[in-house]
Protein backbone atom coordinates (compact mmCIF):
# COMPACT_ATOMS: atom_id res chain seq x y z
CA UNK A 1 0.00 0.00 0.00
CA UNK A 2 1.31 3.35 -0.59
CA UNK A 3 0.61 6.33 1.46
CA UNK A 4 2.30 9.05 -0.38
CA UNK A 5 0.50 12.40 -0.84
CA UNK A 6 -0.99 12.59 -3.99
CA UNK A 7 -0.05 15.99 -6.04
CA UNK A 8 -2.46 16.11 -8.84
CA UNK A 9 -5.62 18.84 -9.19
CA UNK A 10 -8.40 16.08 -8.34
CA UNK A 11 -6.59 15.40 -4.80
CA UNK A 12 -6.53 19.85 -3.59
CA UNK A 13 -9.72 20.48 -2.61
CA UNK A 14 -11.71 22.73 -4.47
CA UNK A 15 -11.82 26.46 -3.72
CA UNK A 16 -15.10 28.52 -3.59
CA UNK A 17 -15.10 31.59 -5.23
CA UNK A 18 -17.33 34.32 -2.48
CA UNK A 19 -17.02 37.33 -5.39
CA UNK A 20 -19.85 36.51 -7.04
CA UNK A 21 -21.72 35.24 -4.25
CA UNK A 22 -21.34 38.75 -2.08
CA UNK A 23 -22.04 40.58 -5.65
CA UNK A 24 -24.85 39.34 -5.86
CA UNK A 25 -25.75 39.96 -2.45
CA UNK A 26 -25.15 43.43 -2.98
CA UNK A 27 -27.31 44.35 -5.64
CA UNK A 28 -30.29 42.15 -4.20
CA UNK A 29 -29.69 44.78 -0.74
CA UNK A 30 -29.73 47.55 -3.25
CA UNK A 31 -32.52 46.84 -5.17
CA UNK A 32 -34.27 46.02 -1.92
CA UNK A 33 -33.73 49.21 -0.89
CA UNK A 34 -34.70 50.47 -3.68
CA UNK A 35 -38.37 48.73 -3.83
CA UNK A 36 -38.79 49.77 -0.15
CA UNK A 37 -38.17 53.49 -1.27
CA UNK A 38 -40.64 53.57 -4.05
CA UNK A 39 -43.66 51.26 -1.66
CA UNK A 40 -42.89 54.04 1.31
CA UNK A 41 -43.45 57.14 -1.14
CA UNK A 42 -46.51 55.43 -3.32
CA UNK A 43 -48.51 54.60 -0.01
CA UNK A 44 -48.75 58.71 0.49
CA UNK A 45 -52.80 59.27 1.31
CA UNK A 46 -54.29 61.80 -1.08
CA UNK A 47 -56.54 64.43 0.23
CA UNK A 48 -58.18 67.60 -0.46
CA UNK A 49 -58.06 69.90 2.76
CA UNK A 50 -61.22 69.92 4.05
CA UNK A 51 -60.97 65.97 4.09
CA UNK A 52 -58.48 66.01 6.70
CA UNK A 53 -59.44 64.70 10.12
CA UNK A 54 -62.31 63.83 7.97
CA UNK A 55 -61.76 61.09 5.55
CA UNK A 56 -59.82 57.56 6.45
CA UNK A 57 -55.63 58.04 6.42
CA UNK A 58 -56.20 62.14 5.88
CA UNK A 59 -54.71 61.96 9.52
CA UNK A 60 -51.21 62.52 11.61
CA UNK A 61 -50.63 58.71 11.32
CA UNK A 62 -50.04 58.53 7.54
CA UNK A 63 -47.96 60.56 5.11
CA UNK A 64 -50.05 62.88 3.03
CA UNK A 65 -50.06 64.00 -0.63
CA UNK A 66 -52.70 67.64 0.59
CA UNK A 67 -54.83 69.34 -2.56
CA UNK A 68 -55.98 73.14 -1.91
CA UNK A 69 -55.34 76.44 -3.00
CA UNK A 70 -53.09 78.76 -1.65
CA UNK A 71 -54.77 81.48 0.22
CA UNK A 72 -54.10 84.96 -0.57
CA UNK A 73 -52.09 87.13 1.76
CA UNK A 74 -50.72 83.51 3.13
CA UNK A 75 -47.36 83.54 2.17
CA UNK A 76 -44.37 83.73 4.51
CA UNK A 77 -40.71 83.26 3.76
CA UNK A 78 -38.37 83.22 6.11
CA UNK A 79 -34.78 81.89 7.20
CA UNK A 80 -34.64 78.32 5.11
CA UNK A 81 -38.85 78.14 5.17
CA UNK A 82 -42.21 78.87 3.65
CA UNK A 83 -45.00 78.71 5.37
CA UNK A 84 -48.56 79.23 3.92
CA UNK A 85 -52.46 78.44 3.65
CA UNK A 86 -54.51 75.84 1.67
CA UNK A 87 -57.57 76.67 1.67
CA UNK A 88 -60.29 73.86 -0.23
CA UNK A 89 -63.87 74.33 0.41
CA UNK A 90 -64.17 76.59 3.04
CA UNK A 91 -61.19 74.87 4.94
CA UNK A 92 -58.01 75.73 5.85
CA UNK A 93 -54.58 74.14 6.82
CA UNK A 94 -51.11 75.92 7.71
CA UNK A 95 -48.25 74.49 5.34
CA UNK A 96 -44.43 74.81 6.64
CA UNK A 97 -42.33 73.94 3.36
CA UNK A 98 -38.71 73.88 4.09
CA UNK A 99 -37.30 76.07 1.62
CA UNK A 100 -38.30 78.08 -1.26
CA UNK A 101 -40.77 76.15 -3.47
CA UNK A 102 -39.19 78.82 -6.41
CA UNK A 103 -41.01 78.00 -9.97
CA UNK A 104 -44.19 79.49 -10.26
CA UNK A 105 -45.58 79.01 -6.80
CA UNK A 106 -47.42 82.11 -5.93
CA UNK A 107 -50.94 83.01 -4.34
CA UNK A 108 -54.23 81.90 -5.45
CA UNK A 109 -53.17 78.77 -7.67
CA UNK A 110 -53.40 75.04 -6.65
CA UNK A 111 -51.04 73.40 -5.37
CA UNK A 112 -50.22 69.52 -3.87
CA UNK A 113 -47.99 69.55 -0.57
CA UNK A 114 -46.45 66.37 0.37
CA UNK A 115 -45.77 65.77 3.96
CA UNK A 116 -46.45 64.74 7.44
CA UNK A 117 -49.39 66.33 9.69
CA UNK A 118 -47.75 67.62 13.08
CA UNK A 119 -50.02 68.86 15.57
CA UNK A 120 -52.28 70.55 12.90
CA UNK A 121 -49.55 71.63 10.83
CA UNK A 122 -48.84 70.12 7.87
CA UNK A 123 -45.02 69.95 7.26
CA UNK A 124 -44.16 69.30 3.67
CA UNK A 125 -41.52 67.69 1.71
CA UNK A 126 -42.36 68.42 -1.37
CA UNK A 127 -44.58 71.47 -3.29
CA UNK A 128 -46.40 70.36 -6.62
CA UNK A 129 -47.78 73.55 -8.48
CA UNK A 130 -50.52 73.29 -11.10
CA UNK A 131 -48.76 74.54 -14.24
CA UNK A 132 -50.81 74.14 -17.05
CA UNK A 133 -54.60 74.36 -18.16
CA UNK A 134 -54.37 70.93 -19.09
CA UNK A 135 -54.48 69.17 -15.91
CA UNK A 136 -57.75 71.10 -15.35
CA UNK A 137 -59.19 70.13 -18.88
CA UNK A 138 -58.01 66.42 -17.40
CA UNK A 139 -59.42 66.69 -13.57
CA UNK A 140 -62.05 69.79 -13.24
CA UNK A 141 -63.62 68.50 -10.33
CA UNK A 142 -60.66 67.79 -8.37
CA UNK A 143 -59.60 71.51 -8.54
CA UNK A 144 -62.56 74.13 -9.43
CA UNK A 145 -64.71 72.37 -6.50
CA UNK A 146 -62.28 73.64 -3.53
CA UNK A 147 -61.39 76.88 -4.62
CA UNK A 148 -60.88 79.95 -2.45
CA UNK A 149 -63.44 82.36 -2.83
CA UNK A 150 -61.20 85.49 -1.77
CA UNK A 151 -59.06 84.07 -4.88
CA UNK A 152 -62.05 84.34 -7.44
CA UNK A 153 -63.01 87.75 -6.00
CA UNK A 154 -59.69 89.29 -6.71
CA UNK A 155 -59.53 87.77 -9.62
CA UNK A 156 -62.95 88.46 -10.96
Amino acid sequence: MDLTPRTDAAARPRRRRWTPVAVLGLVGVAGGVIVWQFLGSAIDYYCNVDEIGVRDGCDEAHRLRVQGTVERDSVRAGGAATSFRLAFNGETIDVRYAGDPGGVFQECIAVVAHGRLRGGLLEATRIEVKHSNEYEAEHPDRVKDGTNPACEQAEG
